[in-house]
């Protein structure tokens, strides 16, 4: 007898969501309370010390550096300061758009810029969901051209779960451990800085908090954006991998665990699980 487990997991999936917004609320509340009444000592001590600004004049200010900041315009730069819109910076914005990542701290415009950006982005998330589904094709096929060479099932599960292990390996290596050293040398942030935009960037989150490139006191080679968006590109098609393969033996677990035998079997007859067939360790939906 099958016993379904989806309103477990729709329970388990609320639950995780309230379990995150108490610890958001209990971690972040208070240091926000924070900020704010120091932004508003701050303003204060500027009216102070130049008595020739009102409070009305001061808040139209900050409106207008807060609408330059929602324009991609970095208040602590100048006009001399490099385009947000040269081609790296461009190819870095189209690749935050077709991966769905949309940092938030870049957008267009101009109308002609937004209608372009929504067929943009309608015919290129389709088309990067199709080039990642093709690349992970490719890395499982590799593990079935490995699963080939070896003759004795004994064998081929040892290879198997050694190619998986390799797999996990490297890709944490190349993605996720070896990223955030060089996002800290090139921006100057901390290695746990560094690790958390790689994995909020990888897995297409994007909260725009932490973007490379923008900083204006500094000078970036030309290609260092586009560069990195390449690295997005095929981080993206790892950690889907990753995040596939987390969903599937969490699906797995919970239909074994809330499996049951049926006892209303004639007397004398035996039960047992029947065998699922072997599936690739490494599974793309298609």
């Amino acid at each position: 007898q099958q016993i379904s487990w989806t309103p477990l997991l729709v329970l388990g999936y609320l639950f995780y969501l309230l379990l995150g917004a108490m610890v958001f609320q209990l971690l972040e509340k208070q240091a926000e309370t924070h900020f704010r009444d120091q932004f508003q000592l701050e303003k204060l001590k500027f009216l102070q010390n130049y008595t020739c600004l009102d409070r009305q004049a001061l808040e139209q200010f900050v409106q207008v550096l807060m609408e330059a900041w929602e324009k991609g315009v970095n208040p602590e730069g100048n006009s001399t300061n490099p385009s947000n819109w040269d081609f790296s910076n461009s190819f870095f914005f189209a690749g935050t758009v077709v991966t769905t990542i949309g940092y938030g701290n870049l957008s267009p415009s101009t109308v002609a810029g937004q209608i372009f950006c929504v067929f943009y982005a309608l015919f290129g998330v389709p088309l990067n969901l199709a080039f990642l589904n093709q690349l992970g094709k490719g890395l499982n096929a590799h593990l079935v051209t490995l699963e080939r060479w070896v003759q004795k099932p004994g064998r081929a599960q040892v290879v198997q779960t050694l190619a998986v292990a390799i797999f996990l390996t490297a890709g944490t290596l190349l993605f996720l451990v070896f990223p955030p050293l060089v996002f800290s040398y090139v921006e100057g942030w901390s290695y746990g800085e560094g690790f958390y935009f790689t994995f909020i960037t990888l897995s297409t989150i994007g909260f725009g908090d932490y973007v490379v490139g923008t900083n204006p006191n500094k000078h970036y080679i030309p290609v260092y954006r586009s560069l990195t968006a390449i690295w997005i590109v095929f981080g993206l098609a790892w950690l889907a991998l990753v995040f596939n393969v987390g969903a599937d033996l969490m699906e797995k677990f919970l239909q074994l665990k809330w499996h049951k035998p049926d006892l209303s079997l004639a007397e004398g007859a035996t039960t047992k699980l029947e065998d699922e067939p072997e599936q690739p360790r490494i599974h793309i939906p298609s």
